[in-house]
């Protein structure tokens, strides 16, 4: 996949309990993810993934329809987004949030800089 910079966005959505939401652009959707708190560069977040949320999302404040709580920009910036056969990684370069992510398992990860470029060179 093309590591083209694409836009992200983080939401706190507080429905069914408090969580983040990750999504980054790609493509007509974005790849969604529910993280349990905030990413840092130094620890590793739960992560689940989510069916694809419609772009819409990326500026979006405010109720989610269907009774499913409300949600609330966090950071929002650019991404790079790097899918391998091992996985996926993610450059995020936001206001509040910045550095290179691994998805590995239920785990987002911080990774080096150097180890996302080297996985996206083959």
């Amino acid at each position: 996949m093309s590591s083209r910079s694409r836009r992200f966005v983080l939401l706190a959505h507080d429905w069914p309990a408090p969580h983040f939401d990750l999504l980054v652009e790609d493509g007509a959707a974005c790849r969604t993810w529910r993280l349990e708190h905030l990413p840092s560069s130094t620890n590793s977040v739960a992560v689940e993934p989510l069916p694809p949320h419609r772009l819409h999302y990326l500026t979006y404040e405010g109720p989610v329809s269907g009774g499913r709580g409300a949600v609330t920009r966090v950071d929002a910036g650019t991404a790079s987004l790097h899918v391998t056969g091992s996985g996926i990684s993610l450059e995020l370069r936001g206001e509040q949030i910045s550095g290179a992510f691994a998805v590995v398992g239920d785990r987002l990860q911080p990774t080096d800089q150097r180890e996302v470029a080297s996985e996206t060179s083959d």
